[in-house]
């Protein structure tokens, strides 16, 4: 039998309706049942159960008592006899279903054609589309292979006609596939005709050249940089692809095209048909402009941040010398020190001014702190200045001529107005800006920078100094695109912030707040907020005084709160020996036989689909080279090292079905694939029930710089990213993200709960004190799950009240009390904090786009809204989080797993001494996401190990409470991940098969 359906399942899916139980009349005893359970089993999957081990338990005994008979008579029917065909058939014609006919599958491939053809490539979501709407026309699903034939049909037919559509567009625009064309042959020109082939290997030479600078990401952050991205926007602008030319084509599609066109050399592109040629081309370039747009700004905020960082060190090690010759006041401290140890009780005139040397030593020593603190800041400017108008200007007055800066509120407008005004005068060699134009000062220009920036001469009007003043609208400008007021026309990541919203909101409201479960009237959403303040405020008022760990008072120096952390579990005793046992029967295993045996029993590899529409690689070759692909990446130990190994594959054919086979998004399908196997191969006996909280964090890896996303990180030390990993209870990642070292880890864990794809329904987020925020919590209680973190600084907390009425309530809580909540502030806004959680929770916006939205700007209304949601949530939680030493326990716990995960990067990703060894950003992000994966493959296989061992009979009765607590499949002393590559494909490990899952999953539909 198959597993049970549960009280719901049953209910729903396998109660007989009375017209139903009437077509058993005629029937007794086993084809009584059977014939019952059939129908319901058809009702419920579409089709007919192929065998008994199909049905729920639970589910044949609810329908053999609506039936009148035993639920054991099941085992006398025979699904393969002639009697369930005949049953089968009678079902057809009382239920209107029918098997699927070649008319049929034409309908089917016609009507999926429809629905996916813009925006939808994913082979799963196709499947489900295909299982619903063979659903709603009563089709019995075909063979296996008749389906996949289907969907592939589907796909290549929706693929063409979306191709036609665009490249119509394309054809539509005067000269622009003649000006595509020329990037990959020789002889063209972008507006005349062909040219004579003199020199035609140069000319070869400069097609793969334009086409390399175009594909070609950043280096680091320097003046060429910013030159050399300015020329290739120029580049790809040139091209001139109409801005509206993939409008009502999914990212996806475009996403698709663009990777076979980066995966294409000039020579490749040539031989494709000319409408798909300019297809892929123009999805190339018009992904390329969006990112070297991104790029652009990035570096232009980074720029002015070096300037500026560069002058106040510069600045600083100038006073720091000088400031060590001035002599005495070493001394003078200390005798000012001594005299106030001596004589605590007594005036600071009696006492400090003798030994200071009188009151005028003092007052000297005051005004010449004063003026070395204002020296300073002039000294810092003076620096700023000079290197901007020395080195940088001429690269930033070039990048206003190529990007639209625009902004939507009106208290900016004075920077754009100072941007047009800089770049009319960007050729301009005076020391001030003409008399005759209006100078934008207010908002521009900051207060510090105010006397610097003015010149008033003895005679005649102030005038503004035109250098000084471009330094300060480029610090304006970038400050107020870190939080998204001033945006660039022709971006992504720096759009106008109005696009991250979803634009059907007001039609679709209703759903989107059934979606996050969220009331529609303000007023209900906090009332409920306000009772579970209450609550938890009051469980912890009445428990305090018998809390031994905590206590709350304003005497504390450091806080009102002093806690004490929960003291060490129990160590556990046999799980050592389990390893060893473990080692001493499958002995030393190599990583990638660990590797090897995950793909084959999961299938996860197939997630690895071509760039291309046609591949001819054998199947078995295929997947032996994405082993030992996926192992080079994962390892860290490169593609070379790995063809060397003894596997009959050379690093030519190695790096080709990388380029074609590797890419961000199937090595994300595959760790969903992994995950899910996982989950459903685990026996409650050993691991308990499945939970539903995950713990995230990140970890640093070095990287090399010569790019613009690596960074030096002041906790870690060193330059490199973030690697920010989710990790439920039994070890298994379920999502991970490359990270800047400055991104909001805030952000990647709200990201990460929202994106990780499993099967897994994470309700929890356990996260150390970088993952949370106030703000934090207010999204995570708008998205419906709990943000569990562990905060530093708990003794400084501030506990909310729910309200001014409370104000005598809490008597034991007085000293970390605070104000009450604003609650108007939240139900005045309460219909934009939906809008902006729905954008998270859909994908619209990235939750780093709503946060950096956010954070700096304190006077948004929506900000404060979030804010006061967020300090509701985070008393809630602070208060439960006190009183509750279980809780404490299970958070410090699952961060100790996510800390064991890194701890595990270091043994699997060990080539190159663990520094990713690329200055591509996605050559980055493939390394990671393969050693995501084979460290999930590392657990899956461990997983399996652990259970086979403990059904030793042996081994029954000798794991403890502590080793069944501490017991986790990560664990790596029994595998080998160094030296030389082999792969033996007929070589398996003997493992016992997990639980099959159940049948037919079901994903979300593709969307119409």
């Amino acid at each position: 039998m198959g597993r049970d359906l549960g009280l719901d399942g049953v209910v729903d899916h396998f109660t007989l309706s009375s017209d139903e139980a009437g077509w058993l009349r005629n029937k007794t005893g086993a084809t009584r049942l059977g014939f019952a359970v059939q129908l319901k089993f058809l009702t419920w999957r579409g089709r007919f159960p192929r065998m008994r081990l199909e049905l729920p338990p639970d589910a044949v005994e609810h329908v053999a008592k609506q039936a009148g008979v035993a639920a054991s008579e099941l085992a006398f029917y025979d699904f393969t006899s002639r009697a369930a065909k005949r049953h089968r058939s009678e079902l057809r014609d009382l239920t209107g279903w029918h098997e699927c006919s070649k008319t049929d599958l034409v309908k089917l491939v016609s009507h999926l054609v429809d629905v996916i053809w813009h925006d939808e490539r994913r082979e799963e979501q196709v499947r489900a589309e295909l299982l619903r709407q063979m659903r709603a026309d009563l089709i019995e699903p075909p063979t296996a292979a008749q389906v996949d034939t289907v969907i592939r049909s589907a796909l290549h037919q929706a693929d063409e006609r979306a191709v036609a559509e665009v490249a119509a567009r394309l054809a539509r625009a005067e000269g622009c596939t003649r000006r595509l064309d020329a990037l990959v042959f020789t002889g063209l020109t972008g507006d005349g005709p062909a040219q004579d082939d003199a020199t035609g290997q140069d000319d070869e030479d400069d097609v793969e050249s334009v086409l390399a600078d175009i594909k070609a990401y950043p280096g680091n952050v320097s003046l060429n940089s910013l030159l050399e991205e300015i020329s290739k926007l120029k580049q790809v602008r040139a091209v001139g692809i109409p801005e509206k030319v993939f409008a009502g084509i999914g990212v996806q599609v475009i996403n698709a095209w663009r990777a076979r066109a980066s995966a294409s050399s000039p020579s490749h592109l040539r031989r494709f048909a000319p409408e798909v040629r300019h297809v892929l081309l123009a999805a190339l370039l018009f992904q390329r402009q969006r990112e070297i747009t991104d790029t652009l700004v990035e570096l232009l905020n980074s720029t002015v941040h070096r300037i500026n960082a560069r002058a106040e060190k510069k600045v600083t090690e100038a006073f720091v010398a000088e400031f060590t010759k001035v002599r005495g006041k070493a001394g003078l401290l200390g005798r000012i020190a001594a005299a106030s140890l001596g004589a605590p009780e007594g005036s600071v005139r009696e006492v400090v001014y003798p030994a200071a040397g009188g009151e005028k030593t003092l007052k000297d020593l005051v005004a010449e702190m004063k003026a070395t603190n204002a020296a300073f800041a002039r000294s810092k400017r003076e620096v700023f200045k000079s290197s901007y108008s020395n080195h940088y200007r001429a690269g930033l007055m070039k990048l206003l001529e190529v990007l639209d800066f625009r902004s939507s509120n009106d208290r900016h407008k004075p920077v754009i107005e100072a941007l047009a005004l800089i770049e009319r005068h960007k050729d301009s060699s005076t020391t001030y800006l003409p008399l005759g134009e209006t100078v934008p000062l207010d908002g521009v220009v900051r207060k510090d920078w105010m006397e610097f920036a003015l010149h008033t001469p003895d005679k005649g009007p102030q005038r503004v100094m035109r250098t000084v003043y471009e330094a300060c609208v480029f610090q304006a400008l970038r400050d107020r695109l870190r939080c998204k007021e001033i945006w660039v026309v022709g971006a992504d990541k720096w759009r106008n912030p109005d696009d991250d919203l979803p634009d059907d909101f007001e039609t679709r409201r209703a759903e989107y707040y059934e979606k996050l479960n969220k009331p529609r009237e303000a007023k209900v959403f906090t009332a409920q907020l306000q009772r579970e303040m209450r609550a938890e405020l009051g469980a912890l008022d009445t428990k305090l005084p018998k809390l031994p760990w905590v206590t709350i008072s304003g005497k504390h120096r450091n806080g009102a709160i002093k806690f004490t952390e929960p003291e060490p579990q129990k160590e556990p005793k046999n799980l050592r020996k389990l390893k060893k046992a473990i080692r001493k029967k499958w002995g030393t295993v190599a990583l990638i036989d660990i590797l090897k045996e995950a793909a084959l029993r999961t299938g996860m590899l197939k997630a690895l689909a071509p760039v291309g529409t046609r591949e001819a690689i054998d199947e078995a070759k295929l997947l032996e080279r994405l082993l030992l692909i996926a192992y080079a990446y994962g390892t860290n130990s490169g593609i070379s090292s790995v063809a060397a190994g003894e596997h009959g594959h050379s690093e030519e054919e190695l790096r080709y079905t990388a380029r074609r086979y590797l890419t961000a998004v199937g090595l994300k399908a595959a760790g969903v694939e992994i995950a899910n196997a996982t989950f459903a191969a685990r026996q409650e006996t050993v691991w308990g029930q499945g939970t539903t909280t995950v713990a995230s964090d990140s970890t640093h890896f070095k990287a090399w710089d010569r790019n613009i996303f690596t960074e030096w990180h002041s906790r870690y030390g060193g330059r490199g990213v973030l690697v920010y990993w989710h990790i439920e209870k039994g070890s298994m990642a379920i999502h991970s993200q490359l990270l800047n070292c400055t991104a909001s880890e805030v952000a990647a864990a709200i990201e990460g709960m929202m994106r990780h794809a499993t099967a897994m329904k994470a309700e929890g987020n356990y996260v150390d004190s970088h993952g949370q925020s106030e703000i934090g919590f207010g999204l995570t209680r708008l998205l419906g799950y709990d943000l569990l973190p562990r905060i530093k600084q708990i003794n400084k907390v501030k506990l909310y009240r729910p309200g001014r009425e409370d104000e005598d309530t809490y008597d034991n809580l007085a000293d970390a009390m605070t104000r009450p909540i604003r609650w108007d502030v939240i139900e005045n806004n309460y219909d934009q904090l939906i809008k902006y959680a729905t954008a998270i929770r859909v994908g619209t916006a990235s939750t780093e786009a709503i946060l950096r939205r956010f954070t700096r700007t304190a006077s948004h209304p929506v900000y404060q809204a979030m804010l006061e949601v967020g300090k509701a949530q985070k008393t809630i939680f602070v208060a439960r989080y006190l009183r509750d030493r279980d809780l404490q326990r299970e958070i410090q716990g699952g961060l100790n797993v996510v800390e064991g995960w890194n701890g595990a990067n270091d043994i699997i990703f060990f080539g190159k001494s663990g520094e990713l060894s690329s200055n591509r950003r996605d050559q980055q992000e493939l390394s990671v996401l393969a050693l995501h994966l084979l460290q999930t493959a590392l657990v899956f296989v461990n997983t399996l190990m652990i259970q086979d061992m403990l059904a030793d009979p042996e081994w029954a009765d000798v794991l403890t409470e502590e080793d069944k607590r501490a017991l986790t499949p990560l664990f790596w002393m029994h595998i080998q991940p160094y030296g030389e590559v082999r792969l033996n494909m007929g070589s398996r490990l003997q493992l016992a098969q997990p639980v099959p899952q159940d049948p037919d999953p079901e994903p979300e539909p593709a969307a119409a």
